[in-house]
């Protein structure tokens, strides 16, 4: 049984996978399409877990935007056991931040070593186009969750994609976040990491989208940290953007596009959300990009076109549903439940990191660490 009380589907016979193959159908031990989008990995007592939203009812003909939060299992990165849904959705409650027709993106969990628990961070879009947060708290990482806030605006402010992260040397927590439509905020978290303290820096700012960077993915490689973020086009892929900076506030300085070889522009056809440092590899990071639109057509100067001219305007909603008239097909919901997934090995040249396109790769052609040390965040 699953924590949604309905039987798992009975096993197939699934082969074992050897190896990543960026962009291909990616089933879980059970023969079933992997459900962990915009989500990330934890390593815990020698296992991987990927938990991400569970978009297998979101086919984008109904008002389901999500089914909860899901997590899957695995020893090797490759081949990954459904634990099932850990932070079910509320059906009974239209007005609950988890009722399956709210807009909740993004998931966010780390472990906080002050208190012992884990936190998790939600993304809720609202009916006005506010963003707002919710948090959750647990004990194991598997649940169960209860929420301890709901509705909250960080810093008064409407908050976007974001990204969490715990410094492994004092286990102080941030807050990565996207004002919408307007810059990037990095804040600090209380004690709890279950709200700001009021203390944040302010970094790319830009007038409107498609230039505001969304989707921060943060990792640190030795003294420096890194950010890669997307543009803003709602689902349509558009070339990513990487940052360094030498502390968590800053200043940050734009290196460029980690997809040089990518002439779409379209960051392989995905955008980042998560980067994942391997602990038992000396330098191996991989980010996790989710491929939203599946195999459909992307126009990406096109679609950062609309964008531009639409949030230039006075009536940004005019203009989309000009666009929506005129061009039903593009515009038209995704079947985000067969969403693909995009995982790619950074490469580094001196401080810029670098994603290139792999067909197939694995975890065994990188070199295994010497040290603990190495295979930590702060390790080079």
């Amino acid at each position: 049984m699953n924590t949604t009380g309905t039987p798992s589907p009975a096993p197939t016979a699934t082969p074992l996978r050897t190896s990543i193959t960026p962009g291909q159908p990616w089933l879980d031990t059970n023969g079933q399409l992997i459900q962990a989008h915009g989500g990330s990995i934890l390593h815990v007592d020698g296992v991987f877990y990927w938990y991400g939203e569970n978009k297998e009812h979101t086919t984008g003909g109904t008002d389901v935007w999500h089914w909860g939060v899901r997590c899957y299992r695995s020893s090797d990165l490759y081949n990954w056991e459904d634990c099932g849904v850990i932070i079910p959705p509320v059906l009974d409650d239209p007005d609950s931040p988890l009722h399956p027709a709210q807009k909740m993106d993004r998931p966010h969990i780390i472990f906080n070593p002050k208190t012992g628990q884990y936190v998790c961070w939600l993304k809720v879009m609202q009916p006005d186009d506010t963003q707002k947060s919710t948090v959750l708290v647990a004990e194991q990482l598997l649940g169960p969750y209860r929420i301890v806030r709901t509705n909250l605006q960080p810093l008064g402010m409407s908050a976007g994609d974001f990204d969490l992260v715990v410094d492994p040397s004092d286990g102080k927590a941030y807050f990565i976040f996207e004002r919408v439509h307007s810059e990037l905020i990095i804040a600090d978290l209380t004690d709890d990491a279950t709200n700001v303290t009021g203390y944040y820096s302010t970094h790319f700012p830009h007038p409107h989208p498609p230039f505001v960077r969304e989707a921060p993915a943060y990792f640190r490689r030795g003294h420096l940290h890194y950010l890669f973020t997307s543009g803003t086009t709602g689902y349509f892929p558009n070339p990513s953007e990487v940052a360094v900076a030498t502390t968590y506030h800053g200043p940050w300085r734009v290196l460029g596009d980690p997809h040089p070889d990518d002439d779409s522009r379209t960051s392989y056809r995905s955008q980042i959300c998560s980067v994942f440092r391997h602990p038992h590899k000396k330098d191996l990071y991989i980010a996790l990009a989710d491929r939203w639109l599946g195999d459909r057509p992307v126009d990406a100067r096109k679609a950062a076109l609309m964008f531009e001219t639409a949030f230039a305007s006075d009536t940004p909603s005019e203009h989309f549903r000009r666009y929506e008239q005129e061009d039903p097909e593009v515009f038209a919901m995704p079947d985000t439940s067969r969403a693909g997934y995009v995982w790619l090995p950074v490469r580094f040249d001196g401080e810029m990191a670098y994603l290139d396109w792999h067909d197939e790769w694995r975890i065994e052609d990188y070199q295994e660490a010497n040290s603990p040390e190495e295979g930590r965040p702060g390790g080079a």
